[in-house]
């Protein structure tokens, strides 16, 4: 198991270093929201969703929505290295004919269940597709990653109230709770410190964790439903731009290309991360 943990972290570093390249190649990009949720797509996509990516339209696989669209690069390098696409397709993000976009698009990158951008909506769609697998009697699972500014909107505790109302406790939400969304922090806007406690008083059975730290996310999403019946919700604590110092905690990167010095210095932490991580 350890040496299953620590694969998946060291594919979450690998990852940030294709996004970080992904954002600098392209002069834009939401990388702090996307290294945010890195540990947390690498665990899903490598050891917990039915999937198939020599058939990423196989009828029975699990179903993902990347609700927060605007972290796409990091769903990208994910589905690259998971084997969707080549890795080397990356390189093309900047080019005028590019599958990547801003946020993803289920028509032009393979592994991509649901075309998103807009927030508030994905959870709705989830809760539609789950009520449909539960119809059609077809044992996939519908996994929604949100961000925690968005679950302000009133959008998304309209498709809570229904999940739970249907017992649908094939739809699992991971909240990426970095505590900061594009003007400000979170705390600060409109507060979501009992975040889990909300969820549940609206029927679902949550749990809380450390979003970096692959081992408690695989145990936690290994053993959904979190109770038969309700829908399952697990609210990440994350750090926004984790992985480079300067970037993390600080509200500019929730949006921002990188310079070429900062390239290089980001390059240089992820780089010698790796080396920390295997000389202990």
């Amino acid at each position: 198991m350890n040496k299953k943990i620590n694969r998946l972290q060291e594919l979450a570093r690998v990852c940030r270093k294709d996004v970080l390249k992904m954002v600098m190649a392209s002069g834009e990009g939401h990388i702090g929201g996307g290294f945010s949720c890195m540990e947390i797509l690498v665990t899903l996509y490598f050891h917990i969703m039915k999937i198939d990516p020599l058939q990423p339209d196989w009828k029975d696989r699990d179903l993902f929505i990347m609700s927060k669209g605007h972290g796409c690069f990091a769903l990208y390098a994910v589905l690259a290295r998971r084997g969707f696409f080549p890795v080397d397709l990356l390189n093309t993000v900047k080019q005028t004919d590019t599958i990547f976009g801003g946020h993803p698009d289920r028509d032009k990158v393979p592994g991509v269940d649901v075309s998103t951008g807009s927030l508030g909506h994905a959870l709705s769609i989830g809760t539609g597709m789950a009520l449909s697998a539960k119809k059609d009697g077809r044992a996939r699972r519908i996994f929604v990653l949100l961000g925690d500014g968005e679950c302000q909107e009133g959008s998304v505790w309209e498709a809570i109230m229904f999940a739970a109302a249907k017992n649908l406790d094939n739809l699992i939400a991971i909240v990426d709770a970095n505590s900061l969304q594009a003007i400000g922090r979170t705390g600060d806007i409109l507060s979501m410190d009992t975040l889990a406690g909300k969820w549940e008083m609206f029927g679902w059975k949550a749990y809380e964790g450390d979003g970096h730290n692959c081992g408690e996310i695989f145990e936690n999403l290994n053993r959904i439903p979190f109770q038969k019946g309700s829908p399952s919700v697990f609210v990440a604590r994350t750090v926004k731009g984790k992985g480079v110092s300067f970037m993390e905690n600080e509200i500019m990167w929730h949006a921002r290309a990188t310079t070429e010095a900062e390239f290089r210095q980001a390059t240089f932490e992820l780089n010698h991360a790796s080396h920390v991580a295997r000389a202990r």
